[in-house]
């Protein structure tokens, strides 16, 4: 796992933009701690930092190939889980490898099969590979969006990295964020390829992008497909579980410590279980991390996405699965101090206002990196398999992003965003548009109708929407600090295999997620295996709460730019009244404003209303 970066110009001689091109790698010495990379040619110049997972002593990057017509060179960030039988192939075909990495493999996978090499990957990647022999650069990201990919196209060529940071780091590039990108950060549905920051695009998930003097070209190499699932209901439980095994098995291959993130809900569990099916042939114990709060029993507050802790079913399944666990206990004073939520938003690059549940996850990710490099996470199992209550209920039908039905007015009219900003931004209409745009891109199933049609579409709205805000912040907050999260239930055969089975068979024993619970019940313990879907965890600790009150009082006191934002009578009233009677609202606008502030404070933006 690792950062890259890179400029391609074909009106400059970037071999005299070095100083460039180290800023640019230097902002991604978090995603790679381990070495430091730049390779300049006439028009191209990459840049590199590198977390070593896979064969430590190779795999340095900027990693060329020299042919007779001119080099090849890449920078690849990710992990191709099906490495090994890729460079048997690849040997068979007459390469020979010089290294036991996976970069090599992917390098030279271009060198055999060109563009089409993407046929032959598994896994999470991002790449550009510069082709001295045409002067063109490719541009790759993995079929679900795991790994993130940011472009600015200029004049003459394009900037990239692998966070918009790396980008923003380039002197020909301005910390610009107009109307569409304000929309972006308030309207909580992803847009594929939107970023926030005027003249930057994310590579889409599956798409390839190619770059020469004729200009730029898109094409969509990966995307669901809608298919007549024909196994019974026996068969699919079985094919799920097959699955499974395979990726968490091709999953679990590092030259570093491993381990998972548990939750004690299923997909986690489950995944921790199975790790250690796979692990203890070898004389291995599966490690395990979950975070806790203090006296989170006392002021635990059940709500519609968390309605239990996790902590009685967290060590339910360590003690079932025999696992070497610890839990990461985050208090109040950790969790609201300014350094903490300044890295948490200067990961992300984004101020996206979820506050507590951003920070702990930040502190929990570097308190695993004391112990493991590389992390197992249950991510996406919901927008795969139908996990969330929204999925079951009337929201299920809403003319709208499912998670979103009935917070429009959370967001717009009651009360985050400044009455001067709405009338410009006209969110409502945005995510209407949004939404429209998103249902019509969901592939048709001739004959497919009602609620199996309805679901199919609300399915794929999780799986190209909502899920890459998730994978996102996963991605960053782990990156932060040097740690690889992977995340098994994004392998694209799963996905498109659960895509297509029908409703009544995703719910068949009429609760959430029916077939990975049939598929993994063998290893978990009941509590666990029929354990409600629960969230994320957030603190309750009053303690946590008046510090951001006062917190975002001294923004409003000194007239922080941020507070132009956002609802300046609504952030009054929350800083003033009493912690214990806070709403949820209150409480999201307050973490709205000093998410913000950090923001400002670290990028500077320039707003464009």
């Amino acid at each position: 796992m690792c950062g890259i970066t890179g400029w391609v110009s074909y009106r400059r001689d970037l071999t005299e933009h070095r100083r460039d091109l180290d800023a640019m790698t230097e902002t991604m010495s978090c995603r790679g701690p381990d070495a430091a990379g730049v390779w300049l040619a006439p028009h191209a110049a990459l840049g590199h930092r590198r977390l070593a997972v896979i064969d430590l002593p190779g795999g340095a990057q900027p990693m060329t190939v020299e042919t007779p017509d001119g080099p090849v060179g890449m920078v690849y960030s990710g992990e191709a889980y099906n490495f090994n039988e890729l460079r048997a192939e690849l040997r068979r075909a007459g390469q020979r490898f010089d290294t036991g990495s996976d970069t090599e493999v992917v390098l030279r996978g271009y060198i055999v099969w060109g563009e089409k090499l993407v046929e032959h990957l598994n896994g999470m990647y991002a790449f550009a590979i510069w082709d001295a022999r045409t002067e063109r650069l490719v541009m790759i990201r993995d079929r679900m969006g795991i790994k993130p990919f940011y472009y600015y196209e200029t004049e003459d060529g394009v900037i990239f990295g692998s966070e918009p940071k790396a980008i923003l780091a380039n002197p020909h590039v301005a910390p610009v964020v107009g109307l569409d990108g304000l929309r972006e950060l308030f309207a909580g549905a992803k847009t594929p390829g939107a970023a926030v920051w005027e003249g930057m695009r994310e590579v889409r998930p599956g798409e390839i992008i190619i770059l020469d003097r004729g200009g730029m070209r898109h094409r969509t190499y990966w995307q669901l497909r809608s298919e007549p699932h024909t196994d019974s209901k026996e068969a699919t439980v079985a094919h799920v579980r097959e699955l499974l095994d395979d990726i968490v098995q091709r999953q679990l291959v590092a030259d570093v410590p491993r381990c998972t993130l548990l939750s004690g809900g299923l997909d986690s569990s489950a995944l921790t279980s199975l790790s250690q099916i796979h692990l203890a042939p070898q004389g291995e114990t599966v490690r395990s991390f979950a975070v806790d709060f203090p006296d989170q029993d006392k002021h635990f507050q059940a709500i519609d996405v968390s309605p239990t802790q996790d902590t009685p079913y967290v060590h339910a399944v360590a003690e079932y699965v025999g696992c070497d666990h610890k839990d990461i206990i985050l208090d109040g004073a950790a969790l609201s101090a300014p350094e903490v939520r300044r890295a948490a938003v200067g990961a992300r690059d984004l101020p996206i206002g979820i506050g507590d549940r951003d920070n702990s996850l930040y502190l929990l990710f570097a308190a695993v990196r004391r112990h493991s490099t590389v992390a197992l996470s249950g991510e996406s199992a919901d927008e795969v398999f139908g996990g969330y209550p929204w999925f079951h209920d009337e929201r299920q039908y809403a003319e709208t992003f499912p998670w979103l039905a009935g917070q429009h007015s959370l967001v717009e009219s009651g009360g985050q965003i400044s009455e001067d900003l709405k009338p410009a931004l006209g969110l409502s209409d945005y995510i209407d548009e949004s939404y429209r745009t998103a249902v019509a891109e969901t592939p048709v199933l001739d004959g497919e109708t009602g609620l199996d049609q309805r679901m199919r579409v609300v399915s794929h709205l999780h799986l190209t929407r909502m899920v890459q805000i998730l994978l996102d912040r996963k991605d960053r907050m782990s990156m932060a600090v040097g740690l690889e999260v992977r995340v098994p239930f994004c392998d694209h055969r799963l996905v498109q295999y659960v895509f297509n089975a029908p409703w009544s068979l995703k719910t068949f024993d009429g609760r959430e997620k029916s077939l990975l619970r049939a598929a993994t019940r063998d290893v978990l313990p009941a509590s666990v295996a029929d354990r409600k879907k629960s969230g994320y965890p957030g603190t309750f600790d009053p303690a946590y709460v008046m510090a951001i009150q006062s917190q975002a009082a001294d923004l409003l006191r000194t007239g922080h730019p941020a507070v132009q934002l956002v609802n300046h009578e609504g952030l009054t009233e929350a800083t003033t009244r009493p912690a214990a009677d806070l709403s949820q609202r209150q409480r999201m606008l307050l973490e709205r404003t000093l998410d913000l502030g950090a923001w400002f404070d670290i990028h500077h933006p320039t707003v464009r209303v």
